[in-house]
């Protein structure tokens, strides 16, 4: 099987003027992009380089994306860090990764041990021509490696491989994608959900609409970008989508093209696809799973009315193909007629582990004839595999003596009517355990009495939910903060109700 760089490289060279992806309104086509990339390479390759990754200090632009072809190229695995993280974040990579060099789309913010390529000599590279072979990578290469947050604060570098990227997109080719997909990609490349759009779309010979951070910051800008972008295939987090259904004019009369939507990074509520379904009933709305550790997604399913009818809180979806999931042994219990427990993914998209951590990898892989990985979140497997996912086993907390799912309390939160969106927070004391559970909310409607919605909210989650469960507190917000990766950012708001 051809590599993914040879796959793109073959549209390239048989149809140069396809365009390959815009950037609000400046298109870029494979030809450029295969000359572009080419040149990274024969810079690199003429460098007298150290061994290691190459970090890419990166915006959502045609450089960056050039930048990623062109390591892998050089036969190196390129490091994407988002020019949105904080400078400490930034300076950790580098001290875990120790890359060769790191090439900047955009001025690095701070002084760094590693040799930098400014954006201008990254520009340059670009236009070397290139007069020897590429190196052949074999399939347990290093195509990438994204870090994600560590509970220590310290990040891990997931290690992610030809074989493992080559898995995951022959299984998107699966879902029938239009014929040169025009995809959304709208997370940053530092964030592997980007990758859900990247590379699927340029396998496909498709076109990347790039809707970069400066485009999304305010409502406004957001809603003027939108419509001009032709997407066909959306790629997004749930609560990104959630924003766009803020304007009533986001429906299929307006966005005629749209056929499907994917969903992966957190839970999708069944209100948000149930709007979905009314705004674009002929579109596929498919609600995907997986960490960064088994490279984006590893299981899918449609959202058709007959799964809102049948289920309140939506499944994750079926294994893909090659994967098998199964519940770590010693984690399940038995719990409404099933047995749940922390799912433990099989297959070949599953990592190798953390860059330079072997002792976190080692508590998190398992070896053998095909690689396993331990997620941490809690689920359960229907016995015609169906998968429903729990929440995070680091998610859980003890108040009272009562054992809960935050996430589930965040499920039936969001199906109340009156929510707009909704989020379970613990409140510690100076012991270090849970005294209460609160919630911030998005009211649906501006509300003329906060006691008034506090009463509704509460009279609906106890006809719902078991009654240690329902918070004892309502926090009211117009929004919640949202990660730099579209992610509402819980981790900060238990860090605000803490005074931390």
């Amino acid at each position: 099987m051809k590599t993914i760089v040879q796959q793109i490289d073959d549209i390239a060279l048989a149809h140069p003027d396809w365009l390959a992806l815009t950037v609000l309104g400046d298109h870029y086509t494979y030809g450029e992009l295969k000359a572009a990339s080419d040149g990274i390479a024969a810079a690199l390759l003429a460098s007298s380089l150290p061994a290691g990754p190459v970090l890419v200090y990166c915006d959502q632009s045609f450089a960056t994306i050039a930048a990623f072809l062109g390591v892998v190229k050089a036969g190196r695995a390129y490091i994407p860090v988002d020019t949105h993280s904080p400078q400490d974040r930034l300076l950790m990579i580098e001290a875990i990764a120790e890359p060769a060099v790191v090439l900047a789309t955009q001025p690095v913010p701070v002084a760094l041990k590693t040799p930098v390529k400014t954006p201008g000599q990254v520009a340059e590279m670009m236009t070397v021509p290139l007069t020897t072979a590429l190196p052949t990578p074999a399939a347990d290469d290093n195509f990438y490696i994204i870090f994600t947050s560590g509970t220590t604060g310290q990040p891990k570098g997931v290690q992610i491989s030809h074989g493992n990227l080559t898995s995951f997109v022959a299984w998107m080719a699966s879902f029938n994608l239009p014929r040169q997909p025009r995809m959304l990609a709208q997370a940053p490349f530092s964030f592997d959900l980007s990758v859900m759009s990247l590379y699927p779309t340029l396998t496909a010979g498709g076109c990347l609409q790039i809707l970069p951070r400066e485009a999304t910051e305010n409502l406004k800008q957001l809603f003027e970008t939108l419509p001009q972008l032709p997407v066909d295939v959306w790629v997004s987090t749930p609560s990104f989508i959630d924003i766009c259904l803020l304007d009533q004019t986001f429906d299929a009369s307006h966005y005629p093209a749209l056929k499907q939507l994917f969903f992966c990074g957190e839970e999708l509520t069944h209100a948000t696809a149930a709007k979905l379904r009314q705004r674009f009933p002929k579109a596929q709305v498919f609600n995907t799973y997986g960490p960064t550790e088994a490279t984006v997604a590893v299981t899918a399913i449609e959202i058709t009315d007959q799964v809102l009818a049948d289920h309140d809180r939506l499944p994750i979806g079926y294994a893909k193909p090659d994967t098998t999931i199964t519940l770590v042994p010693g984690s399940e219990r038995e719990a409404e007629n099933h047995q749940s427990g922390e799912l433990e993914l099989i297959g070949p998209s599953v990592s190798k582990g953390y860059l330079n951590r072997p002792e976190k990898t080692a508590a998190a892989f398992t070896s053998g004839a095909v690689r396993g990985y331990k997620t941490g979140d809690l689920g359960y497997i229907t016995e015609d595999g169906l998968i429903f996912y729990q929440g995070r086993t680091d998610f859980q907390i003890k108040l009272n003596g009562y054992r809960i799912e935050l996430e589930e309390v965040d499920h039936y939160l969001n199906q109340a009517p009156m929510i707009h969106q909704a989020v379970a927070v613990p409140k510690y004391n100076a012991e270090h355990k849970v005294a209460q559970l609160l919630a911030y909310v998005v009211p649906e409607a501006p509300a003329e009495s906060g006691l008034a919605l506090t009463k509704a909210i509460r009279v609906y989650l106890q006809g719902v939910m078991m009654p240690y469960m329902v918070p004892q507190r309502f926090i009211y917000r117009d929004e919640l903060p949202l990660t730099q990766n579209g992610k509402v950012a819980v981790k900060a708001l238990i860090a605000e109700v803490n005074g931390q």
